[in-house]
């Protein structure tokens, strides 16, 4: 079950016109916290994404499965069946509820680390191709407004510096 914080948070990001991934990165925000808190941990981070987009399918955010191709079959059964549970709250079984929990808290904690964060990240990048890259980092100059520009630049110019 998803904080009210992390729908409260999806909920300002929908009011200010923020795509629904931006919305489901609230949830996959959480997830990530979960796991470094201890709640339970994860296989890999893509588990860690995939609960959290799962969570925000359920909860409302209206983000489409994945396109034929892009993911299995399952995959986007499983997002289509979460997309259709949106406002549903139904009987939850216990022991299942338990019983996924229990087998998360197995799994390692290490996986929400920052260094297997950024190797997500990139491999992700890698995938993607140079040009939807660009296209990715022009629209975030477009997006970030003045205030947001100017942190950019100064992260990057400390990012230099550490790395000269």
């Amino acid at each position: 079950m998803p904080t009210d914080e992390a729908i409260e948070r999806a909920r300002r990001d929908e009011e200010r016109g923020k795509s629904p991934s931006t919305q489901a990165g609230e949830f996959v925000r959480e997830e990530i916290h979960h796991v470094r808190e201890g709640v339970h941990g994860v296989r890999s981070v893509k588990q860690a994404i995939a609960i959290g987009l799962s969570k925000a399918r359920r909860a409302g955010v209206e983000l489409p499965p994945p396109k034929k191709g892009k993911a299995s079959d399952e995959v986007r059964r499983q997002a289509g069946r979460d997309l259709a549970k949106a406002g549903f709250r139904g009987n939850r079984s216990r022991k299942r509820s338990r019983a996924t929990l229990e087998a998360l808290r197995k799994e390692s904690y290490r996986t929400a680390s920052r260094s297997e964060l950024s190797s997500q990240a990139r491999a992700s990048s890698r995938k993607r191709g140079p040009a939807e890259r660009r296209r990715a980092s022009m629209k975030a100059v477009r997006t970030k407004g003045p205030q947001g520009l100017r942190r950019a630049a100064r992260k990057a110019a400390r990012t230099r510096r550490r790395t000269s």
